[in-house]
């Protein structure tokens, strides 16, 4: 008897235009897989390919924006509910970005600004960063810093507060900071503290800060938010879900050597048995 498949009439997608690392711990892996846990489809477009480890990034090579843009336009048959953008290579590719997004008017943006590697090399350059400003951050709805991207975006500013409000003048609709990296003054050691900025509202998360360095949190958290974004959460319960996900990510994480730990987005597979088609002879 032949069996019958059920297919979801509508998968709430979302389109990443991000790099590639291939440890899996950030880029296009991590956006595709935050994005499904979140309940949505990812497709992906990428905006660099890289040459790292989980210890530090070695090299990027930016792709071509024009292939940026005919990949995207490929895609006509998805109905895009989401856009989360990571690592911005160069002006180049920033151009291609703005185009892109011109396509998509109304569609919610999450930008994680990835400006530097975990492990210290730089990623963008001052031109870069400040052309990241004008041209990309007034099209932002949510953007993901940690404190020190918070920092680079706003020079001359030394608070938080005025630093995110200052972003949010330039176009940016909201920030939620990340404290996991440089944690928030005065906090206390053991615990993480992520910052939602935002013109009607503002909220603060605290959260138990885990053992270790971590490899691809900013682009787990981004990605998940964009997806429950797409799957019209609201904001607050977008961010706070998108948190709880990420911290789930990391205790589950592991390190494949010396390097970062990863963490495991899919880590509720691990317990699955008896999952695919049976045998018998």
């Amino acid at each position: 008897m032949a069996s019958s498949v059920s297919y979801e009439p509508h998968m709430p997608v979302v389109l990443v235009l991000a790099g590639h690392d291939p440890t899996g711990g950030a880029g296009l892996v991590a956006d595709a897989e935050a994005v499904a846990a979140g309940g949505g489809w990812a497709v992906t477009v990428p905006t660099a390919l890289t040459v790292q480890s989980c210890s530090d990034v070695l090299r990027v090579e930016p792709a071509a924006p024009e292939t940026m843009r005919a990949s995207v336009a490929a895609l006509e048959e998805f109905e895009v509910a989401a856009i989360k953008i990571g690592l911005v290579a160069d002006l180049a590719t920033l151009d291609a970005i703005g185009d892109i997004l011109e396509g998509f008017p109304g569609v919610p943006v999450v930008a994680d600004p990835v400006l530097s590697a975990g492990g210290g090399k730089e990623l963008s350059t001052i031109e870069l960063v400040d052309a990241y400003r004008r041209r990309l951050l007034p099209r932002v709805d949510v953007l993901t810093p940690n404190r020190g991207e918070l920092a680079r975006l706003s020079p001359g500013l030394q608070q938080d507060t005025e630093r995110a409000v200052a972003l949010m003048r330039l176009g940016c609709q909201a920030v939620l900071m990340t404290g996991t990296d440089d944690p928030v003054p005065d906090a206390s050691a053991d615990r993480v503290t992520h910052t939602l900025h935002a013109p009607d509202q503002s909220r603060q998360w605290n959260w138990p800060r885990l053992a270790g360095c971590f490899h691809g949190s900013g682009c787990t958290m981004a990605a998940f938010l964009a997806a429950r974004l797409a799957v019209g959460e609201s904001l607050v319960a977008a961010c706070e879900q998108a948190q709880a996900f990420t911290w789930e990510t990391l205790a589950h994480g592991w390190r494949p050597g010396d390097g970062q730990s990863l963490p495991r987005r899919l880590w509720r597979l691990s317990t699955m048995s008896g999952v695919g088609p049976s045998t018998s002879s």
